[in-house]
């Protein structure tokens, strides 16, 4: 089902080593297309537009765009007990964490009587996207509310797709964690008309357009954020997910086949790629992953996952190959079965999350662990960061000076504002000592 590519015994750059595992970059492109398209459509046609959008996607028509209070209350009262204490133990384990990637406001001084104070505003309000196609995901709203609470934003929306079996209601499950993190206003809306809905607003249900969006989603939703890039703040495309498990020979194959599956059920363009230099655990992690997707629930959409070109086996020379093959590959979700995983870490600088060691599967970051589970995708771990407080934070300089610190730089400011002719500019530096 897997199949295995073996880079053993050559030279590769970065750019050899991606292509030996392409990601779905035509499918990006068609849902790029796609996605500002809809976009459009809802910032020109509003309401009217995300109707026919829930009437085509979600095969659902005449339901509340403005989720109703007694909806969320409903959600609440019919949750089943196990499940609340789940979710209120991640609500607070994600809590402490996000609380950890606030700054500390600081002042510098410059100078006598010159001062820089750093600080971190929030914005004033946040759209949060909970998908709700092949899964639900309630864990999903816990990990974009929490972190906008705690960096303070002060009005949070949130939007899911209307469910067919639901009579075009929010799922119960998703409703039912924004109302244990005392969110009310929902919309019933999903994919890339929600993300447009978010950037432009929409008169006719009383949605204010938002300055930060965030939120995982398909190809469409990814494709919707970077439509909307300019308009409003995002995070980064949390598209189809990834998972780049780099092990050694003493690795359990079977556990490697576990987390390889776990995400593969995701959706049918997930990515699932073992790295490895051990030719004996690649063969049996190929066997362990074919016997464990064939009894999974979803087996076709795992099959399906694993057997796509966005996925496979890849064997490499050494550890310093596989290190390098990560780094360019810059997943998503990174697992590290090594046997000195711990001190190993420090060298794989380029994932979403970094998953440590066999008892730290991907499946404990998706609800338990603490950290946010809304990643980079599509090798923007690179240059993006995962979701978190500072998301929603916008640092600030506050700069103060008294007469006597800007008189010690009176001259300095003068002589280059003269050299790029702006004599304006030095002009209101000498404004302030003459009469």
């Amino acid at each position: 089902m897997l199949r295995t590519i073996d880079l053993r015994g050559r030279e590769l750059s970065p750019a050899d080593m991606l292509a030996a595992v392409p990601r779905a970059t035509q499918a990006r492109a068609e849902a790029l297309d796609t996605a500002a398209r809809i976009v459009e459509d809802v910032r020109d046609r509003g309401e009217a537009a995300l109707r026919e959008q829930a009437e085509r996607f979600d095969h659902v028509s005449g339901h509340d765009l403005r989720v109703p209070a007694a909806h969320i209350s409903d959600a609440l009262e019919m949750l089943h007990p196990d499940v609340r204490v789940a979710l209120e133990e991640a609500i607070r384990r994600v809590r402490i964490a996000s609380a950890a990637q606030v700054p500390e406001p600081s002042v510098t001084e410059i100078g006598p009587g010159a001062t820089i104070r750093q600080r971190w505003q929030p914005v004033h309000r946040a759209g949060v996207y909970i998908p709700g196609g092949k899964a639900v995901y309630p864990s999903s709203v816990i990990m974009n509310v929490v972190p906008a609470q705690v960096a303070g934003v002060e009005q949070i929306a949130l939007a899911s797709p209307p469910q067919q079996d639901q009579g075009g209601r929010v799922h119960p499950t998703i409703l039912a964690a924004a109302g244990l993190l005392g969110i009310t206003e929902v919309y019933a809306m999903g994919g890339a008309g929600a993300i447009g809905a978010f950037a432009h607003g929409v008169v006719d249900i009383g949605l204010d357009p938002v300055d930060v969006l965030s939120g995982p989603g398909n190809n469409y939703v990814a494709s919707a954020k970077r439509a909307v890039a300019g308009v409003v703040g995002t995070d980064s495309e949390a598209g189809a997910t990834e998972i780049l498990v780099v092990a050694d020979s003493t690795a359990d194959a079977r556990l490697v086949a576990a987390d390889l599956v776990s995400q593969a059920e995701h959706d049918e363009q997930a990515s699932a790629v073992l790295v490895t230099d051990s030719e004996d655990l690649a063969d049996r992690v190929a066997a362990e992953v074919a016997r464990q997707a064939s009894s999974t629930r979803h087996a076709v959409r795992v099959e399906a996952a694993l057997g796509g070109p966005q996925s496979a086996i890849v064997l490499v020379d050494d550890r310093a190959m596989a290190t390098a093959f990560s780094n360019a590959y810059a997943p998503e979700h990174l697992e590290l079965h090594l046997e000195d995983a711990e001190s190993a870490a420090e060298s794989f600088t380029s994932a979403g999350a970094v998953f440590v060691g066999d008892h730290t599967p991907v499946s404990l970051g998706d609800y338990m662990a603490g950290s946010n589970h809304v990643l980079p995708t599509g090798g923007q771990a690179r240059y993006a960061p995962g979701l978190g407080a500072y998301t929603f934070l916008r640092p600030q300089q506050v700069i103060s000076y008294d007469r006597a610190a800007l008189a010690e730089v009176r001259a300095g400011v003068v002589a280059l504002a003269n050299t790029e002719v702006l004599p304006a500019h030095g002009e209101a530096i000498e404004a302030r000592f003459t009469a």
